[in-house]
């Protein structure tokens, strides 16, 4: 794609990589054929090309962002299949990452959008607020009929319908075993605790420490590390996200060069993928590049870190597992058979459903701010899922659990859930009331 950028704009470092970015586009449309959004409305502007040609126009002129373009980059899910399907490699992810920072800067939004997109920023990324936020959901969900009815209120309706009818347990800190007994240590990692898996499923995590010990992996919490900063670095609040990234630096990298760690890692694919980025997003800071990089270099989402374990291969047994594979694993990590092979070394039937590559509409809090098309997504998901006729579905990011378990009665599970099952640990609660 040609492009016509001034020296003068070039010396901005976000603008010369988005420069080099919209450069590599070849107008080929491949992206087109899996992009979930283009595929659900057939708009060429809500599709990867269309949004490139908008954020070119916008980010050439120098100008404010428009309604039309806040429109077409809203509705992107940053799920990256597009990247997948790219035979040039433009790099998609980091121009529209530049392109919401943009908007989020020189757009001024409808009140009510303002005003969601500050709660859910305020009230996500923080543990304890989600908790109290959470229970007091609970007791406005007989107001989403109400609340549907209203555009203006479609997210607030959409987030009460996402909301667990139970509460979630209290997530601890502290590790529920510790390796020694009768397995030599094999490694020493840091887990990600996060914001909203540790209080949606703290079971998630627990299971990691169970099984990673179990196999003699010494696991810890590294004191002031939290969320990791995707569900703002989404929304374009470039700051926020920054400082997250920040204290979980500072946290690992602290333990990182006071007792070494062998692997930083993360069950929550989205998070994975933001964590994976943070040298790259932190690369124009000079007191954390370096120290942003380490950490990224030594991420790894926990089907990585199993397959370097060499699990045994068990027995068959009785159970089909549906596996659904997140954009931001098999798109954005490019992960797409370990956690598969995992499933299948341990015994269980693995079962692909159809149309793999294309979103289940969670996408961070998409599902809150799109909820229609999110909605349309997660109907085709569900189709897919359940025509496979398995016995649960096995996944490795927390939105898409939270968002495909609206939508089916087919118990869904992390992947290393029923792999802490088959390796010794309990057997989950979902399939044990199932």
């Amino acid at each position: 794609m040609q492009t016509s950028f001034t020296p003068e704009q070039l010396a901005d470092p976000q603008i010369a990589e988005s420069e080099k970015i919209l450069r590599r586009c070849v107008h080929c449309g491949f992206c087109t054929a899996t992009c979930p959004t283009y595929v659900t409305l057939g708009n060429e502007l809500d599709s990867p090309r269309g949004r490139i040609y908008l954020i070119k126009e916008m980010l050439e002129n120098d100008r404010p962002a428009d309604e039309e373009t806040v429109t077409h980059i809203d509705r992107c899910l940053s799920c990256l299949s597009c990247v997948s399907t790219c035979p040039s490699g433009v790099d998609y992810m980091h121009l529209v990452d530049h392109a919401r920072a943009h908007i989020e800067k020189t757009y001024r939004r409808p009140l009510s959008d303002r005003l969601i997109r500050s709660l859910l920023a305020k009230i996500l990324p923080y543990p304890a607020r989600f908790r109290t936020a959470l229970t007091l959901a609970r007791l406005g969900r007989p107001l989403v009929p109400l609340f549907g009815r209203v555009p203006a209120l479609a997210p607030l309706a959409a987030m009460l319908a996402l909301v667990p009818k139970a509460a979630g347990r209290r997530a601890s800190r502290s590790v529920p075993e510790t390796p020694g007994t009768g397995s030599q240590k094999r490694g020493r990692v840091a887990i990600l605790s996060g914001c909203a898996q540790s209080v949606l499923d703290p079971g998630i995590n627990a299971a990691t420490h169970r099984l990673l010990a179990r196999f003699g992996v010494e696991v810890v919490v590294a004191p002031g590390e939290g969320c990791c900063g995707a569900l703002v670095h989404h929304m374009g609040r470039e700051d926020e996200a920054l400082e997250f990234a920040r204290r979980n630096v500072d946290a690992w990298i602290g333990e990182m060069d006071t007792n070494g760690l062998d692997a930083i890692i993360v069950t929550a694919s989205g998070c994975g993928t933001t964590i994976k980025d943070y040298g790259r997003m932190l690369r124009l800071d000079p007191l954390y590049a370096e120290k942003a990089g380490r950490v990224s270099a030594l991420a790894r989402d926990i089907s990585e870190y199993l397959s370097t374990l060499d699990l045994p291969v068990l027995e068959p047994r009785r159970l089909s597992v549906a596996y659904h594979s997140a954009c931001s694993l098999q798109h954005g990590q490019k992960i797409t058979t370990l956690p598969k092979n995992l499933l299948k070394a341990a015994g269980f039937t693995v079962r692909e459903p159809a149309e793999g590559h294309l979103c289940c509409g969670s996408a961070g809090t998409y599902n809150i701010l799109q909820p229609e098309i999110s909605g349309q997504l997660k109907a085709r998901k569900v189709r897919n899922i359940e025509a496979t006729k398995a016995d649960v579905i096995a996944a490795g990011n927390i939105g898409c659990m939270t968002q495909i378990a609206s939508g089916t009665a087919i118990p869904i599970l992390h992947t290393v859930e029923l792999l802490d099952w088959a390796y010794g640990g309990p057997e989950p609660v979902k399939l044990a009331k199932g």
